[in-house]
């Protein structure tokens, strides 16, 4: 499917990946509500809403789509 098709999905709480990735057991996921540690600078702003990557070696990261990402076919919904 189309990253379009990727984003609405993201959209509706589902979790997305592309077949084309390398790394095995990457994935995507919105991330709209969200607390974060104390920290003077951060007090009195809204938390907005950010994407987020399970990486292969399981950790989890903000995440950027590239030019790649953005105009690919391989995108599927991990149910």
């Amino acid at each position: 499917m189309s990253f379009a098709d990727a984003l609405y999905a993201l959209w509706g709480g589902k979790r997305v990946c592309r077949s084309g990735w390398n790394g095995k057991g990457m994935w995507l996921l919105l991330i709209e509500n969200y607390q974060v540690g104390f920290h003077p600078d951060l007090e009195g702003l809204k938390m907005l809403p950010w994407t987020g990557m399970k990486t292969a070696d399981g950790g989890f990261v903000p995440w950027l789509a590239s030019q790649t990402d953005i105009l690919a076919s391989d995108w599927e919904v991990l149910e």
